[in-house]
C-alpha cells in the first residue's frame, strides 16, 4: 500500500494576489496555462490534483487583503473534500499557522 501524497503550499510572505497564485501553480504542479482564479483552481484541483492531503503553511503572514481569497481557497478546498468523501475517497487540508 502506498503512503498518502501530501502537497505543501506555503504562502508565507506572499505580497499579491498573483503571487498566491503562482505559488498555487508550483505547488500542485498545475500546468502553466493555469488560469490565477478560482474557478481555475477548482477544476484543476478536481481534474489535475492527485493529493490525500494539502498542507498550507503561512496564512498568518499574509495581510487582511488576502482573507477574502484565503477564506475562497478554504471554501473549494472543503468542497473538493466533501466531493471525495460522497465517492469514499481520500482528500483533506490542514492549515499550519
Amino acid at each position: 500500500m502506498e503512503g498518502k501524497k501530501i502537497t505543501t503550499l506555503d504562502l508565507t510572505g506572499c505580497k499579491s494576489l498573483g503571487e498566491l497564485h503562482q505559488r498555487i501553480r508550483k505547488a500542485f504542479d498545475f500546468p502553466d496555462w493555469y488560469g490565477e482564479n478560482w474557478d481555475a483552481f477548482w477544476d484543476l484541483l478536481q481534474t489535475e490534483c492527485d493529493a490525500d492531503k494539502i498542507k498550507i503553511l503561512g496564512e498568518h503572514t499574509l495581510s487582511k487583503e488576502f482573507n477574502w481569497h484565503i477564506e475562497k481557497m478554504h471554501e473549494i478546498l472543503q468542497r473538493n473534500k466533501d466531493d471525495h468523501k460522497k465517492y469514499g475517497w481520500n482528500f483533506d487540508f490542514e492549515i499550519i499557522n
